[in-house]
């Protein structure tokens, strides 16, 4: 089986705007955002996708369905939505200042910047420090976020078939992660930006990263 996915981060959210950690909790998005959403399906407009995947988040179903509608035969295609599709769940730091929850992150390895963490230790061994700092112990460590994630592609495996094209809306950090995983080279420390493209190719066994954070013509 070979699917061609056009993964996209959903559109600027007001968390977003005041610099919040945005995990497993929503926000609507911004006018900005919904702009976002919008020039992602200016850019898709002359794809006719198969189906259509996003998290269960509010900001990515809204996302999907604004690029959805730049082209009439997508209206009406299958949809769906999939909670194993999240960006990484930071427990007791959802909702928090992002800059504050890297101070306090960051302590442990004396590093207390989002950029000083990422670059010295990657986004996998962030994640269980996220999950080591969270004092109710709820933060997805490294294990459980792709436990999840894995889950998420296998579903989407199951609902497509050989030759498709599908849209998948989701996260900055799930995208970012997926492209530190199975093409590293691409992903030169910047952040998935908000209405970003991200072409992969899905097999039954393994992910092809083509290219990221695609803000031109796909």
């Amino acid at each position: 089986m070979k699917v061609t996915a056009y993964l996209v981060r959903h559109g600027q959210t007001y968390m977003n705007l005041y610099n919040k950690v945005q995990g497993w909790i929503d926000s609507p998005l911004t006018k900005k955002g919904l702009e976002d959403a919008d020039n992602a399906g200016e850019r898709l407009k002359d794809i006719n996708f198969d189906a259509a995947f996003s998290s269960d988040s509010g900001r990515a179903i809204q996302t999907a369905h604004h690029i959805l509608q730049a082209n009439n035969n997508n209206i009406n295609i299958i949809s769906y939505q999939f909670p194993e599709l999240r960006e990484q769940f930071h427990g007791y730091f959802e909702g928090e200042n992002l800059e504050q929850m890297w101070q306090f992150v960051g302590e442990q390895v004396k590093t207390t910047s989002e950029a000083g963490v990422l670059k010295n230790f990657g986004l996998e061994k962030a994640r269980d420090l996220i999950a080591k700092a969270d004092l109710y112990n709820n933060a997805e460590d490294n294990k459980t976020f792709w436990k999840r994630v894995d889950r998420g592609i296998d579903r989407i495996r199951e609902n497509t078939k050989d030759g498709d094209k599908i849209l998948i809306v989701s996260h900055g950090m799930t995208i970012r992660s997926i492209v530190d995983r199975y093409n590293p080279a691409l992903d030169i420390g910047e952040p998935a930006k908000n209405g970003s493209i991200t072409k992969l190719i899905i097999t039954d066994k393994d992910i092809k990263v083509e290219y990221f954070n695609n803000l031109g013509k796909v």
